[in-house]
């Protein structure tokens, strides 16, 4: 047997591929499981996006291959998106690269600066892929901590009095996943003057500032430098998760370096699905106002779930998820996770999945109808009342 990579050998399966696998027996089994773990949006996006699609692909000359920055006019949309809800001014000829999801430019950004023996800072907790990337470069992943004393924002003043000299990449999220906080632009100030002072590429991943979130902030508020980027993505604001779009801005020399790596990787999104995004991102607030009630409607029925697992959790929290602190009383995250999915065929997502300073957490996805949240809280209070 051919051995595998060792740059894969320090790299483990995706925690929710795995537990997709014993969900997926156990509905062959017969059971009914409700899958409350991932959040994949279960909305469909607007109609004009859809009809944008099957138009373009309906026409001749549109199935080849496309450009790898995106189509002019898509740069621009996004560009102009940024304007109207960020109030950040880019250039869409060399500050915005169109992405086949978001998740691509995680590693493309990691494939295009990290080194063996450069280190990178990854939030604790934080999502998977920051941690996997770093890890497939061969560089070395230094985990900052992130905790609900700190109010799950980084203590820049703590990492600073540390040797920093061999980090080059800091991960932020923000709004946060898995936490649901939301950032202000003082932070966002200090993350980029934290950068510059000490070298380090500051990355925020920011796809939820549009759910439940009343007022979008990107880190370009505080402007644009050689120590900044930021990815964004229309898979949660604007149900588009299959289709993946996403996009990196940031200054024209981060963009044209990114841009060698990922011409070597993939040929460019399909015409159709740009023109599509194009639509997405000119929708108004109507549509955003929309997603969030749907969305408000559902978090109502997951605070009661977790008011019957008596967790703690906080209201103003945004995003597609509810993080919520497990009792006292339970001693492993794991064994009570599993408890419901075998017992109430509910599965919730465990946090220490995230990080060591997720293991007294759980996390619960908005992504499913509220009558699903209804019959999984039903489920719940019946395992619970034996």
């Amino acid at each position: 047997m051919i051995t595998i990579a060792d740059r894969i050998s320090g790299v483990e399966e995706y925690y929710f591929s795995k537990k997709l696998r014993e969900i997926a027996q156990l509905r062959a089994q017969g059971k009914d499981i409700i899958n409350l773990g991932i959040g994949s949006p279960d909305l469909k996006p607007a109609d004009t996006v859809i009809n944008a699609l099957n138009q373009t692909s309906q026409k001749d000359n549109v199935h080849g291959y496309q450009s790898y920055k995106g189509i002019p006019t898509l740069r621009q949309a996004f560009t102009a998106w940024y304007k109207k809800y960020y109030s950040v001014d880019l250039n869409p000829d060399t500050e915005i690269l169109p992405l086949i999801g978001s998740k691509e430019g995680i590693m493309h950004i990691s494939m295009t600066y990290l080194n063996p023996g450069d280190e990178v800072l990854v939030p604790n907790p934080g999502y998977p892929a920051y941690a996997a990337s770093a890890k497939l470069t061969g560089a070395t992943c230094r985990y900052y901590s992130l905790s609900d004393t700190q109010g799950w924002l980084p203590d820049l003043k703590a990492l600073e009095n540390t040797d920093l000299s061999k980090v080059k990449m800091m991960w932020v999220n923000y709004p946060n996943m898995p936490t649901g906080t939301c950032a202000s632009k003082s932070l966002f100030e200090e993350l980029k003057a934290f950068g510059e002072r000490n070298q380090i590429l500051i990355c925020n991943d920011n796809p939820y500032s549009f759910i439940l979130n009343d007022q979008p902030l990107s880190m370009l508020s505080a402007g644009l430098s050689d120590y900044v980027l930021e990815l964004n993505s229309l898979s949660k604001s604007h149900n588009m998760a299959g289709w993946r779009v996403g996009m990196i801005a940031a200054n024209e020399q981060h963009i044209n370096n990114i841009l060698t790596f990922k011409s070597n990787m993939d040929s460019g999104m399909f015409l159709g699905i740009q023109e599509a995004a194009i639509e997405a991102l000119k929708l108004g607030d109507d549509w955003y106002e929309s997603v969030n009630e749907t969305y408000k409607e559902r978090r109502a029925v997951v605070w009661q779930i977790m008011d019957t697992l008596n967790c703690q959790y906080d209201k103003d929290q945004v995003g597609m998820f509810v993080w919520a602190k497990i009792p006292e009383s339970i001693a492993d995250v794991d064994v009570m996770i599993n408890e419901i999915l075998h017992q109430a065929d509910v599965f919730i997502t465990p946090g220490f999945i995230f990080g060591d300073n997720g293991k007294r957490y759980i996390r619960i996805s908005l992504c499913a109808p509220a009558a699903t949240f209804e019959k999984a809280l039903e489920r719940i209070k019946n395992i619970k009342n034996k």
